[in-house]
């Protein structure tokens, strides 16, 4: 089976640079292809075989191969639609509709499963018996085996271009052998001892399908709505900046996905205030560039907050504010803080609080308990902001990521 896979991919596909654009459309295209091809070729003699026998499983089988056949079209125009480049109204391209085309093909899995609970529940309630031989039971092997090599074929193509709609497609068929392998042992049950189990053993598969697809939809759409990044893509980026000798610190990373090849990343770095704006910016213009090369990013922004270890105000007020916070909460940290001097010996003291996601804590509250624990002067006004966030330790140390 491997080797028909490699077989398609050197005979259609010429470039094995799965990061190009172009190269990702031609193993979309052909993935495709084949699944029209395949799903067609099975829809066509199951249906024959379901006129011959009279078995209800067998025709309903059928359709589940057509709905795969269309749902393959709408991959292939997916693919085609998301390939198209960056224009004014879509500036980040169109990678996004390949999540759309795995949705529809997800919502196809559902569509089936709801079909096979239906079908169940006819047959138990009519007792039909269909008219099955051995005949019956090798096209139906058959097709378990050409579904099995299908659902490969997708999983083979998702790796190599991390396509969410491939392993879509590639769930559908895996769970299309199960669907085809309830007629099998339900023709074979028949024919060894006369007893028809089709229906109950599709009624509780159609479960099992019911669930891949919904599994099969949330992770489709889930980067449309705006998933959090991998952790260890933002564990990758974060170490990636701190390899540069001048940067202190790294928070406030946002990763972007417009569709698979186009990863949008920014982030805060902190850096010594005693370096000159085109040495901090010499240290940005490397990490970005490494980050490219890396290819953990293709599009980067890097914001620089400069820092002071040369000011005992600001370390003093800093520690204290950070026993506040531990006070209050273990689960707290800060980040962005500054001394920001004002007229007539007035100054503000401006800091970032991170709490997690599943704190209970309510941003007004939380901001109201930390400035009546914060010492009262005069002269000092505060400026808060809360981010929520989750901790992750890299390299020993604790960092918010956000």
């Amino acid at each position: 089976m491997t080797e028909m896979t490699q077989l398609l991919i050197r005979l259609f596909i010429k470039d094995e640079n799965t990061e190009d654009k172009n190269v990702r459309l031609k193993y979309g295209i052909l993935a495709g292809c084949v699944g029209i091809f395949a799903n067609l070729l099975l829809t066509i003699i199951k249906i024959i075989t379901g006129m011959l026998t009279g078995a209800i499983s067998i025709t309903a089988d059928a359709m589940n191969n057509l709905s795969d056949a269309l749902s393959s079209i709408v991959t292939l125009v997916g693919f085609r639609m998301s390939g198209k480049p960056a224009d004014s109204e879509h500036p980040f391209g169109h990678g996004r509709i390949e999540y759309l085309t795995g949705f529809v093909v997800s919502v196809a899995i559902i569509a089936i499963a709801l079909n096979l609970l239906k079908t169940s529940a006819v047959q138990i309630m009519t007792g039909t018996v269909p008219y099955v031989n051995r005949y019956t039971a090798v096209i139906l092997s058959a097709a378990i085996l050409v579904k099995a090599w299908l659902s490969g074929f997708y999983y083979h193509i998702s790796r190599m271009i991390s396509s969410p709609a491939m392993r879509a497609s590639g769930r559908d068929s895996l769970m299309d052998c199960l669907t085809t392998g309830v007629s099998l042992v339900s023709v074979l049950c028949l024919l060894v001892t006369g007893i028809n189990i089709d229906a109950l053993a599709g009624f509780l598969v159609s479960f099992v399908v019911l669930w891949s697809g919904i599994t099969a939809a949330r992770e489709t759409l889930e980067p449309v709505i705006g998933k959090a990044p991998d952790p260890e893509l933002v564990d990758q980026i974060r170490a990636a900046a701190l390899q540069n000798e001048a940067v202190i610190n790294v928070h406030d990373i946002y990763v972007h996905e417009y569709g698979p090849g186009t990863r949008i990343v920014s982030m805060h770095v902190e850096m010594s205030s005693a370096l000159s704006l085109i040495e901090a910016h010499k240290h940005i213009h490397h990490i970005e560039t490494e980050l490219r090369r890396s290819r953990l990013a293709d599009q980067v922004t890097i914001h620089v907050d400069p820092v002071d270890f040369n000011d005992p105000e600001r370390t003093k007020e800093m520690e204290l504010t950070e026993t506040v916070l531990y006070n209050i909460s273990p689960e707290l940290s800060m980040h962005d803080f500054m001394i920001i001097p004002g007229k007539e010996g007035k100054r503000t003291i401006a800091f970032d609080v991170v709490v997690p996601y599943s704190s209970s804590l309510n941003d007004q509250d939380l901001t109201e308990k930390i400035l009546r624990a914060l010492p009262k002067d005069p002269d000092t006004e505060y400026e808060i902001e809360i981010d929520r966030g989750d901790y992750r330790t890299v390299s020993g140390s604790r960092f918010p990521v956000l």
